[in-house]
């Protein structure tokens, strides 16, 4: 499975978000919820690192962290080792309880923290779970809008401090601007790239402190390195192989290896989903990674394959 790209800088702020697996729950009753904010508290303490936004959903959760030391890798193994083991020890389970890695976003903070978190805070409203934001207990917005006591290990003063107002008439505004997002579509996360969420000269200053490189295994980095689209792969492949394109969109050719190698090269090299390259082929969005599997594993054993593959990535990937 590729990777995320995993970036860790000093003074940091990241969305963090982790999904159960196979989608299943993470949380079953409220002792559940309970214990994961507990062991949240202890990350300001053994981490350094400020909370400054939760939303805990049946089957995921998403944090706002900031992370002055620099050390975000730490915190959320921390967090997510630490949870895992008191839910399968309460239930008797073994396996991994989370989906894979932790998905970790760079928010330029004085442009996008009002909106991320605004978008964050509804999630639980997006999701028909509530119709306004303050039903929902397992979120921080009760705390945020004064209609819950505030947590002494979270830090809510960087979005409150925005209104430059006291802090009873920073909640009022904050209420108010969340609210309006209530009917709106908006999504600051579509901005983001390749899991940096700013302008353009915030994502190369954060590109030029990471040192980011480009790495095959790690998907997040395609797009920092380049785009590549639908055509940009079939157009490639199909010179490799010395064929039309349209052959490769063809349905029901067995051996197609030109069709199942452009499965492999669009979900390894860039941000497009199983879903999508399904539909644009005709095909289920399983088939695609099913496929994407046995080239894999033929990539092994099988040497001519291996360099097709390695040649359209230095000529797909090299490119800038």
């Amino acid at each position: 499975m590729a990777r995320p790209l995993r970036i860790e800088l000093k003074g940091a702020l990241y969305h963090i978000s982790t999904r159960g697996n196979e989608d299943n729950p993470v949380y079953r009753d409220e002792a559940d919820y309970l214990k994961f904010l507990e062991i949240l508290s202890e990350i300001p303490n053994r981490y350094g690192a400020l909370p400054h936004l939760y939303v805990l959903m049946e089957n995921h959760y998403h944090i706002l962290m900031e992370t002055p030391e620099g050390n975000i890798k730490g915190a959320v193994h921390y967090l997510n080792a630490t949870y895992a083991g008191y839910f399968n020890k309460r239930y008797r389970r073994s396996g991994h309880l989370f989906q894979g890695r932790y998905k970790g976003t760079i928010i330029e903070k004085e442009i996008f923290l009002l909106p991320v978190s605004r978008y964050l805070h509804l999630n639980p409203v997006r999701s028909g779970l509530v119709v306004r934001p303050e039903e929902y207990h397992w979120s921080s917005y009760p705390e945020y809008i004064g209609r819950r006591k505030k947590q002494d290990w979270m830090t809510y003063e960087s979005v409150l401090e925005q209104y430059f107002q006291p802090e009873p008439m920073a909640q009022n505004l904050y209420k108010l601007y969340v609210e309006e997002g209530v009917s709106s579509r908006e999504d600051p996360f579509l901005q983001q790239v390749g899991g940096i969420l700013g302008r353009d000269q915030f994502i190369k200053e954060v590109r030029r402190k990471a040192k980011v490189k480009k790495h095959r295994e790690i998907p997040d980095s395609r797009a920092i390195t380049r785009g590549l689209k639908f055509e940009d792969v079939l157009n490639a492949v199909a010179k490799r192989f010395g064929i039309d394109k349209s052959m490769i969109k063809e349905v029901g050719q067995k051996g197609n290896q030109a069709r199942k190698v452009s499965f492999y090269i669009l979900r390894q090299f860039t941000d497009i989903s199983n879903e999508k390259i399904g539909k644009y082929f005709g095909i289920g969005y399983t088939a695609v990674s099913q496929a994407r599997s046995r080239i894999k594993k033929e990539m092994q054993s099988n040497r001519r394959l291996r360099k097709i593959i390695q040649d359209l990535e230095r000529e797909l990937v090299g490119k800038k």
